[in-house]
């Protein structure tokens, strides 16, 4: 994959939706653009900014400074961080605090933060009003290449990962790479399994390109800007094509059978990052498609070694705790797959792959297979 690092200014990568379509500004000290761009979006808007205690330590000023110079009001509303923000709960402090901020239907939104942040505001922003419109300022290396794209907004059931949700796109994303400095290693190495993920599900080249290059993604600058803009170009490719996941949209969820199931398994906690998640998902993916005959085991090997690589876990035996609340279960992880957004009819949907940067989507899988693939797995401390 020959590619130019050569950058001069953001990279714009438009979301094609017609009326709806919205750009998503990809640079460093981006962040700083927002109250102008509001501006340009929104003229007389007024904003309210939903972020979580940490974002805030490092952002928030920044942000309502931002929208300060350019004659922007706004007001703040702080969650805690985590996936226990994502409830019931959670959506009724956003929702309450959004109405007493007297945020009406032309105003907007501002979701900073990572993931829960963003799903958690977006379906605030969905409800409040029949709908609010809102903009993303992803702070995380996962939200910046997927989770603040494409519009899936929600929250998480007791029962599963975002079970309760809507379809509620931004109008802009701003992915400020600058932000990502502050980062854990933790959180950068979870969110690059995003990334890898669509190397996998559909360009062979780009995860050739992460093999070589995924220490010059980690250490920042032009690499890290290229990896998230050929990341979104991805998905909002895939996003224009099919906005509802009624068809291609669903080959996103590479790996997530298996990484919600295990995320509801440690209870949506810190045991388990989202992308640590998806990790260990893709790594299953990958082996069952080589059991099932449609990849070739050195494929699977391959894969699960570059994940190794960057120090993501990749085994069931890689998550804390590994042998607490049913994760040594294999019937107890079938019975949380079950809960997937993506069964139908009772049967689960897999995303599987014939070759590395060619996914599938399969629904033909007997559940048998599936549950004696994880006994398997289970039991196999090597796996």
């Amino acid at each position: 994959m020959t590619v130019s690092l050569t950058t001069t200014g953001p990279t714009v990568v438009e979301v094609a939706l017609g009326d709806r379509a919205y750009d998503i500004v990809i640079g460093r000290d981006q962040l700083a653009s927002l109250g102008e761009r509001i501006n340009v979006l929104r003229p007389g808007a007024r904003t309210a900014i939903v972020t979580d205690r940490t974002v805030a330590k490092h952002w928030l000023e920044q942000t309502e400074a931002s929208l300060a110079a350019s004659g922007i009001a706004s007001s703040r509303i702080i969650v805690d961080e985590g996936e226990g923000s994502k409830t019931y709960a959670g959506l009724q402090q956003v929702c309450e605090g959004l109405i007493s901020a007297k945020i009406e239907r032309n105003d907007l939104v501002i979701a900073l933060g990572g993931g829960v942040v963003g799903d958690l505001a977006g379906f605030a922003a969905a409800a409040v009003r029949r709908g609010v419109d809102f903009v993303q300022v992803p702070t995380s290396l996962l939200a910046q290449v997927d989770s603040s794209v494409g519009g899936k907004t929600g929250i998480n059931s007791p029962q599963g990962k975002n079970l309760i949700g809507a379809f509620h796109q931004p109008v802009l994303v701003i992915a400020d790479t600058a932000i990502l400095d502050t980062l854990s290693p933790r959180q950068f190495r979870a969110g690059y399994a995003e990334v890898a993920k669509y190397g996998l599900l559909g360009d062979a080249a780009f995860f050739a390109w992460l093999e070589a290059h995924h220490a010059e993604i980690f250490s920042g600058g032009a690499a890290r800007e290229h990896a998230i803009a050929t990341s979104c170009r991805a998905k909002a490719a895939i996003v224009a094509r099919d906005e509802r996941e009624n068809g291609e949209r669903a080959l996103l969820n590479l790996g997530h059978t298996f990484g919600h199931a295990l995320e509801a398994a440690t209870g949506f906690s810190d045991r388990l990052f989202h992308g640590e998640g998806v990790s260990i998902g893709m790594v299953l993916a990958a082996q069952l498609s080589a059991q099932l005959g449609m990849i070739a085991d050195d494929d699977a090997t391959r894969i699960q070694r570059h994940l190794v690589d960057v120090g993501l876990p990749t085994r069931l035996q890689d998550i804390a705790g590994f042998a607490q609340e049913g994760l040594a279960d294999a019937d107890a992880l079938m019975a949380l797959m079950a809960q997937d957004k993506k069964v139908k009819r009772g049967r689960l949907t897999f995303i599987l792959m014939r070759a590395i940067g060619q996914a599938v989507i399969t629904n033909d899988v007997e559940p048998a297979t599936v549950r004696d693939f994880l006994a398997r797995k289970l039991k196999d401390a090597r796996a």
